[in-house]
């Protein structure tokens, strides 16, 4: 019986385990049905793809016709055409694709051409330092860029022989801060392989394209990019492909007002035919023609799996925005607003330059590695008053000699914004007598103003120099039309002694009638 018993148990704690077991599975499979089935729904739909092979070539020499007569010449299409060293191309069109990340074209072209006259080749840029590429970048923007890049210039030359790597994979693996989309770029344009490339443009392009809706950061919305974009590319011209459309994004399908009427994908626009069949459609209404008579207007196409489709829009359609109604974003995240203590502190230098104190900020973070006026974040918390006592007391650790808050002047505030934070600069000024101000560490440096204008500092730093400036010529200006004044009114009073004539009273008026008429007296006696 206790053999049975304990039989019994066992086969009930295998049944209880089985149980909770298969559960779960359950739960799996059905989620994974679900996914299956939302799949299936988005390949079943062809609303946002292109199914026919003819409008893809249709599209591809529309595209690439446009591009051959309107595109921007520009110093690294230039160079991914002429240069025939494949490692050279390869290395030129990554630092221009790194430059333009986040940054316009137009502020790019002078600092790519500064850089590779400096550095034509990746064993140049590796043989830099880091400072100097700092200094190179300043005014650019985030700065982690320049950083990465010269430190894969130093991997390629330790470890992979100096040879730029050949593959997308190999790009996307090997070089720090290299994604998805820089890798495509280089890739297609310098190595002439058949991927696309989804950058912001694209993005825009492609969900005005084939109404894509939904929020363009989802992953759903990503992968169905991407597979839109790999499946255009022209295979003869992928760089050219992928670069005509960054640039007809830039340039006619832009965020705000598109020129749709010089677009050469028009006739491909699911976006652009649903504005102008509704504008048809409220023309007649207007005009009462609708109801009259059967409208020989097309339908709006739209999705047949819209409700449940993960590329469609979840907000209705803005008659307003119009084709802007694509893509859809999530909104922003509102900047971190922070308040910076920054005191520009000044000596007189051997030759009677003024000269600035810089200290170096740390080499990770927001702007690591470059050059600052000497600055303490504000807490809320703390008041003005220690907030500046605790900034003295760093400027006198630097230079060596006491100081008190007391010898801070107000200059003025600086805003400055970043991608993530509202930035303001409270700028303070400290004049220091005598050169026995020696720095007491290597993260600091006294340099004249144009030193400063060309040294690895920051956007900002050059706005505070620029309030100072401004401040002192307007003190300037004050002092001059000062003493003006005290000259014209010097001048004015010589002139007012110098033409001043007596006053002519009724006695003096009095005694010359007198006068006359004696006169007059005189010679009537005579003539007597």
């Amino acid at each position: 019986m206790s053999k049975l018993r304990s039989a019994m148990h066992k086969g009930k704690r295998v049944g209880l385990e089985m149980v909770k077991t298969a559960t779960p599975k359950r739960k799996k499979s059905e989620t994974a049905v679900k996914e299956e089935d939302t799949k299936n729904a988005c390949t079943l739909s062809t609303y946002h793809t292109f199914p026919d092979p003819a409008d893809v070539v249709l599209l591809r020499s529309h595209l690439l016709t446009w591009y051959d007569k309107e595109k921007r010449e520009l110093p690294w299409r230039t160079l991914a055409v002429t240069e025939s060293d494949l490692n050279i191309r390869t290395y030129a069109v990554w630092v221009s694709e790194i430059m333009l990340q986040q940054t316009q074209v137009a502020t790019v072209i002078n600092y790519d051409n500064k850089w590779m006259k400096r550095w034509p080749t990746v064993q140049d840029l590796a043989a830099a330092t880091l400072e100097e590429v700092n200094q190179m970048w300043a005014g650019l923007g985030y700065y982690s860029r320049g950083k990465r890049l010269h430190e894969g210039s130093q991997k390629v030359v330790s470890e992979l022989k100096g040879q730029m790597p050949r593959t997308v994979d190999s790009l996307l693996k090997q070089l720090p801060g290299v994604g998805r989309y820089t890798a495509a770029a280089i890739g297609s344009i310098a190595l002439g392989q058949v991927t696309g490339a989804v950058d912001g443009n694209v993005i825009r392009v492609l969900c005005r394209l084939r109404a894509i809706g939904a929020d363009s950061t989802s992953p759903p919305v990503t992968e169905a990019l991407w597979s839109l974009v790999n499946k255009l590319v022209d295979p003869e011209r992928p760089g050219d492909f992928n670069q005509a459309m960054m640039e007809l994004g830039a340039r006619v399908c832009t965020p705000k007002g598109p020129l749709c009427s010089q677009c050469p994908v028009q006739t491909h626009c699911r976006s652009y035919s649903k504005v102008h069949v509704k504008q048809e459609k409220n023309s007649l209404k207007l005009l009462g023609k609708l109801d009259r008579k059967p409208s020989t207007l097309p339908d709006i196409e739209e999705c047949i799996n819209s409700g449940t489709c993960p590329l469609c829009p979840s907000e209705p359609w803005d008659e307003k925005l119009g084709v802007q109604n694509f893509p859809r974003k999530p909104a922003k995240k509102p900047p971190r607003v922070e308040r910076t203590l920054t005191c520009v502190v000044i000596r007189t230098g051997e030759d009677g330059e003024d000269e600035y104190l810089l200290t170096q900020r740390p080499n990770k973070g927001l702007l690591a590695g470059l050059w600052e006026f000497p600055s303490l974040l504000m807490e809320e918390k703390s008041s003005d008053v220690k907030h500046k006592r605790a900034l003295c007391s760093e400027i006198s650790s630097l230079v060596g000699t006491n100081l008190t808050e007391s010898n801070f002047k107000s200059v003025g505030e600086v805003v400055h914004i970043f991608s993530h934070i509202h930035q303001t600069y409270v700028v303070h000024s400290l004049s220091l007598k005598g050169r026995d101000t020696q720095t007491q560490t290597e993260n600091a440096q006294w340099l004249t103003k144009s030193a400063l204008q060309e040294a690895a500092v920051s956007t900002g730093v050059k706005k505070i120099v620029k309030l100072c400036d401004s401040v002192d010529s307007q003190k300037g200006q004050t002092k001059k039309d000062g003493k003006r004044g005290k000259k014209a009114d010097m001048k004015n009073d010589k002139k007012h002694q110098t033409t001043k004539k007596p006053k002519v009273g009724a006695a003096n008026m009095s005694s010359r009638q007198l006068s006359l008429s004696s006169f007059f007296k005189t010679v009537k006696d005579e003539s007597d």
